[in-house]
């Protein structure tokens, strides 16, 4: 049995779309942690499995509902990063299920890249109207984050004419060749990669509580975005050789940083001063996380080409690259994908969809904002909580050594989500010394305040 229903009631307003009727489960842990089952597991898998995946507790999963996930020792685990941001509507949420078994007894595959199907054309007309700034927009699949820049790259290089690009420190999009030279997250994911795909320039990102320019939102003129044409066009980039500006609305990796609409304005008006292109990288902060559909709409930005993939699909492997119609004219044969746009990855992305606009976003809106409430008054309660940030179920807690110093705290935030592990709260880090809740949009306010709670008994825990 699904223990997290939702009863859609159609009515005239948006705000009342549907009524969220969920029964609400809570942690219970029946052995240590990891149990006898799962430490066999993480043995086999030792043997077997590559160790460049990280792995930040030992987790093993067996199942999971809703915002609930059981390992193979039966312990029952609340899911505060929904498989990284990834089940948007809980694991296994039966319609997308029924979704996933009608497609499957019908057609498995048959490659979207060499002929057509129904349901791909309908994703895509879907996608493309959802996709803010009311302008027609094509769509190319893939299967993951990282391939949805890829093609990204590709298509600003064909269509601009143009090779080079400007990302952000603290940014990640993917982990391939091309996705990985604009990644600014982490040296451990570049070390040993060199060389990687020439003709990408760092800048800071807006990070309002460390603004690199010691301003606060108030008082900045978006230094952060500025300093792509001082110094960076002035002194070494043409920005004629620019193909596009890279950027995700709320960076992730880089610690769930929120930026003030500004650094939209200034990006967009750099963008379009140089025939610039704007790739906004929504894979984490898109379909429905921060409470709209894409995060860009909390600024009222557009984007010339948007990446999309965790959440489309509810776990299963789809990407997909949205561009303005008239950018995205490569030839055939230019760029594809033997998998991307699979018919059964596509009905579950359909379903999700369908989900997220009876009531999830609005759930998302509503239960972010009152997990945020709460966690605002953190920065009173502990000392070592310097910042909480955040749209909708995608939230930040950065801890740091001394709140007025505000040092990084790494090793506390690592200790914390490990005690959270150990109580049966399943969170991840971000950043170098942040804690990141991206659960489920299912999830209630019985649940939101149980992790709450915990967190704040862990930060005490580890802090002491």
């Amino acid at each position: 049995m699904y223990n997290c229903h939702v009863l859609i009631v159609q009515t005239t307003s948006f705000s009342d779309i549907i009524h969220l009727e969920m029964a609400s489960e809570l942690p219970n842990l029946v052995t240590s942690l990891p149990g006898p089952k799962a430490k066999a597991l993480i043995d086999r898998d030792a043997q077997f499995i590559s160790p460049s995946y990280t792995r930040s507790y030992p987790l093993v999963v067996s199942s999971g509902e809703g915002a609930i996930i059981k390992d193979v020792d039966g312990n029952r685990f609340l899911d505060c990063s929904a498989g990284i941001a990834v089940v948007a509507t809980g694991h296994c949420h039966p319609r997308v299920v029924e979704a996933i078994q009608r497609q499957a007894a019908r057609l498995i595959h048959m490659s979207g890249t060499d002929f057509y199907y129904e349901n791909m054309v309908e994703l895509a007309e879907k996608l493309s109207a959802l996709t803010p700034g009311g302008v027609p927009r094509k769509v190319y699949f893939g299967n993951s984050g990282t391939e949805a820049i890829e093609a990204a790259i590709k298509l600003a290089r064909y269509h601009t004419g143009r090779k080079q690009f400007v990302a952000f420190y603290g940014s990640f999009h993917g982990r391939t060749m091309g996705s990985l030279a604009l990644t600014g997250s982490r040296n451990t994911q570049r070390k040993n990669f060199f060389p990687l795909m020439p003709g990408v320039h760092h800048v800071p990102y807006a990070d309002c509580y460390r603004c690199p320019y010691g301003k606060t939102v108030d008082s900045c003129a978006v230094e952060c975005a500025q300093a792509i044409e001082d110094p960076l066009f002035r002194t070494v980039l043409p920005p004629e050789e620019v193909a596009a500006i890279v950027v995700e609305p709320v960076q992730g990796e880089g610690g769930y940083l929120v930026p003030p609409k500004k650094f939209f304005d200034e990006l967009r008006r750099i963008a379009d001063r140089y025939g610039i292109l704007l790739i906004f990288d929504e894979v984490q902060c898109g379909m429905g996380r921060t409470g709209k559909m894409f995060a860009s709409e909390h600024f009222a930005a557009v984007p010339d080409i948007v990446a999309l993939a965790k959440g489309i699909a509810s776990g299963m492997p789809l990407s997909a690259t949205v561009a303005r119609a008239e950018i995205m004219d490569w030839k055939p044969g230019a760029h594809a994908s033997t998998f991307g746009g699979n018919p059964v990855a596509v009905a579950a992305s359909l379903a999700t969809i369908e989900l997220l606009e009876q009531g999830l976003i609005d759930n998302a809106a509503m239960i972010g904002a009152h997990m945020k409430a709460r966690l605002s008054e953190f920065p009173q309660r502990f000392t070592n909580v310097g910042d909480v940030r955040g749209l909708g179920l995608m939230i930040g807690i950065e801890l740091v050594k001394d709140q007025s110093s505000k040092e990084r705290a790494p090793e506390l935030r690592d200790r914390v989500v490990e005690l959270c592990f150990e109580r049966g709260l399943l969170v991840l880090g971000a950043g170098v010394n942040t804690i990141r809740l991206s659960p489920p949009l299912v999830l209630t306010r019985e649940q939101a305040d149980w992790a709450v709670d915990t967190i704040g008994q862990c930060i005490a825990a580890a802090a002491a």
